[in-house]
């Protein structure tokens, strides 16, 4: 074996490492682990705009229009400072946890009540405490028909309110009444007068034994029955399954409560409350 016969397995070797050296195979990439170029390929890139000197741009500090009505918090707060009064928003959460934990679904008995969709209600006829000075004695009802809100009145002038829907024109009642007495998932008997008006209800008639409370039952998780000079006024307050109600003129009278306000309600009212309608 002749010198050159020895030596050219290792010349193809060399080549071969010459042309794959672009690929660095055979050369280990020690910078990979350098500190300043993992900072340097890994930090975040902005946007600069053309033109715009970052360190120059200031921070806009302007009054924020707040809504009336609304209570300050932690992402809404107002600051008075001397000479300046101005509000800052800090970015109010797309759904608010408390509204959320209020509606959300929750076993009551024998059934389990469905959660509220309340991203898709108007927020003023969500359930919410509110300043609500009143003549009326703490443990009273009233409906407020043209805002179509529910307020229990409390003491110290504040009140629990509620959204509600009320009976279309010509249907609904107002005066001063009482509220008997209160049932858990009633059953529901619609007078005669709404079954002459509504003949696909008969079978639900009083003769009939009106309909099962359930899930599906118009009145509801709840009913409060209210009577006027000892006289029941055939009106209640009750649930819906229809939340869409609330806050509108659509019911034949009675006074329509999301179910997890109306349970909010029946947990809070005294025996023989008295109940306002305006």
């Amino acid at each position: 074996m002749t010198v050159l016969s020895r030596v050219s397995p290792f010349v193809g070797l060399a080549a071969a490492a010459l042309c794959l050296s672009g690929c660095n195979i055979l050369i280990p990439d020690t910078g990979a682990t350098d500190p300043a170029r993992f900072v340097q390929e890994t930090s975040p890139v902005f946007y600069n705009p053309p033109g715009v000197d970052p360190m120059r741009v200031k921070p806009v500090d302007t009054p924020i229009p707040q809504r009336p009505g609304v209570p300050p918090t932690i992402y809404n707060q107002t600051y008075g400072i001397p000479g300046a009064n101005f509000s800052r928003t800090y970015g109010l959460p797309v759904t608010n946890p408390v509204n959320s934990a209020m509606y959300g679904q929750v076993r009551d008995t024998d059934f389990t009540l469905p959660a509220i969709p309340i991203s898709r209600i108007d927020p003023q006829y969500l359930r919410q405490e509110v300043d609500y000075p009143s003549k009326e004695k703490p443990g009273t009802i009233i409906v407020d028909t043209k805002t179509k809100h529910l307020y229990f009145v409390e003491p110290g002038g504040k009140a629990m309110r509620y959204g509600v829907g009320l009976g279309r024109e010509g249907y609904a009642w107002s005066g001063r009444g009482m509220i008997q007495w209160k049932q858990k998932w009633p059953r529901w008997t619609p007078p005669a007068e709404m079954v002459s008006r509504q003949p696909d209800i008969r079978a639900f008639s009083a003769e009939n034994g009106g309909m099962n409370p359930g899930l599906g039952n118009p009145l509801g998780a709840r009913a409060l029955y209210i009577f006027k000079d000892g006289q029941d006024t055939l009106y209640r307050i009750h649930g819906t399954p229809d939340w869409q109600s609330v806050g509108k003129a659509t019911s034949s009278g009675c006074v329509r409560m999301l179910n997890q306000d109306v349970v909010d309600l029946y947990n809070r009212v005294p025996a023989k409350a008295e109940i306002v309608v305006m």
